[in-house]
C-alpha cells in the first residue's frame, strides 16, 4: 500500500461541495455531484486492490473554488509495487474531461503513509473577489441603480461578488478587517451545519489569522467585455491566510467587512461580534458574502513532511519538489 499526495484545482459551481455525501455504509458507492465522489469514482480506472478512500486537507462548500486544495488516498497496485504518479495524474485528468467535469489534478506525488492532508497542514489562504461599482455611476439615478440593470460581465457569472452601493467605502473594508487579524475565538462567526444544533457547543472555535490584505484585483473578462468591465467597477482580492477555518468563517467575516463599508453595521458592532463570541453577537443586518466568489487558494506544508527517509528511493525526490513548488 502506498500514499499518494494530490494536488488538485476545480470550479465548484456544479459541484455540491468537495466532501461525498453519500453513506457508503448503505451500499451506496457513487456521488458524482461532490469533488471527492468524482475522483473516487476516476481512481478506479487504475485497478487498485483496495477502495480508493480520500481524506481531504480543506472541506469547502457548495459553490466554492479551488485554485489548489489537495487530498492523500492509499493505493494498492495489484503487482504491489508504486504507481507511476504521473500516470495517476494523467488518468483522472482524461476522465475528468471524458465526462465534462470542471476538476483538474495539478500534479501526484508519492509520500509517506505518516503524512496526512489535513493534520500536516501548515496554513491555507483564502481569496475572496469583490467587485464594485464605481461611486459615480452607483449614485446614478433610473434603472442603471437597480441591482438588475446593472452590467455584469458573463465571464464573471458565479466568480465575483459584485457590489453596487453608493457608498461603498473599501478603507473602512480594510480598517475592520485588520481587526481579524491575530487569536481570536470566531464563535460569532462559525455557522451551525443544519440537523446538528449542538455543534457550536462541541467544536472549538479559537482560532488564529496569520495574514489579511486587501489589494486591487483584476477582472477575468475576455478583451471583448474588460474595458466596459473596468469602466464601471473597481476589483479588490481579499487575502485571508490561517491554519484553520471554521465553517462558513470566512464568508461569514467577508459578509460583515461588507455591512461595515456599506454603513449597514459600525466598526463598534464588529468590535462586538468579534470580542463577544456568540451567535447572540451576530448582526441582523448582516448578510453572509456567496459562495461563489471565494477560492481556496493554497494549502501551505513542510517539506519534511513531505520527505521519505534518507534511505527510501531517490526517485521520489523529483516527485517531491514538483509537489513543493505548487502555486
Amino acid at each position: 500500500m502506498n500514499r499518494y499526495l494530490i494536488n488538485l484545482s476545480y470550479i465548484g459551481t456544479r459541484f455540491r461541495g468537495i466532501q461525498r455525501k453519500i453513506d457508503k455504509s448503505a451500499g451506496q458507492f457513487k456521488d458524482p455531484h461532490t469533488v471527492q465522489g468524482v475522483i473516487e469514482e476516476a481512481l478506479l480506472k487504475l485497478r487498485p486492490v483496495n477502495e480508493p478512500l480520500l481524506k481531504l486537507s480543506s472541506r469547502t462548500d457548495t459553490g466554492v473554488h479551488a485554485l489548489h486544495n489537495t487530498v492523500h488516498v492509499d493505493l494498492q497496485r495489484p503487482n504491489g509495487k508504486p504507481y507511476d504518479s504521473d500516470r495517476i495524474t494523467k488518468t483522472l485528468n482524461r476522465a475528468f474531461e471524458k465526462d465534462g467535469q470542471s476538476l483538474r489534478i495539478l500534479s501526484t506525488v508519492r509520500v509517506p503513509a505518516s503524512f496526512h492532508a489535513r493534520l500536516c497542514a501548515k496554513s491555507r489562504t483564502y481569496l475572496y473577489r469583490l467587485a464594485v461599482l464605481k461611486r459615480e455611476y452607483a449614485r446614478e439615478s433610473g434603472r442603471q441603480q437597480h441591482p438588475h440593470a446593472r452590467f455584469i460581465p458573463i465571464e464573471e457569472h458565479d466568480r465575483c461578488y459584485f457590489l453596487g452601493h453608493s457608498e461603498f467605502d473599501i478603507n473602512a473594508f480594510a480598517s475592520v478587517a485588520r481587526m481579524f487579524e491575530g487569536m481570536h475565538d470566531f464563535r460569532t462567526f462559525m455557522a451551525v451545519a443544519k440537523g446538528n444544533p449542538r455543534q457550536q457547543e462541541a467544536m472549538h472555535s479559537l482560532r488564529r489569522i496569520d495574514q489579511i490584505t486587501v489589494e486591487r484585483g483584476h477582472t477575468m473578462t475576455a478583451a471583448f467585455n474588460r474595458e466596459r468591465t473596468e469602466h464601471y467597477y473597481d476589483f479588490w482580492d481579499v487575502r485571508i491566510r490561517g491554519r484553520s477555518f471554521l465553517y462558513r468563517q470566512v464568508r461569514r467575516m467577508v459578509g460583515a467587512w461588507v455591512a461595515a463599508a456599506e454603513g449597514r453595521i459600525t466598526e463598534r458592532d464588529i468590535y462586538r461580534m468579534l470580542t463577544v463570541p456568540s451567535q447572540n453577537s451576530w448582526c441582523s443586518n448582516v448578510f453572509v458574502a456567496p459562495a461563489y466568489a471565494l477560492y481556496l487558494c493554497h494549502v501551505e506544508y513542510d517539506p519534511i513532511d513531505l520527505a521519505f527517509p534518507a534511505a527510501a528511493d531517490e526517485s521520489n525526490d523529483g516527485q517531491l519538489s514538483r509537489a513543493i513548488a505548487q502555486p
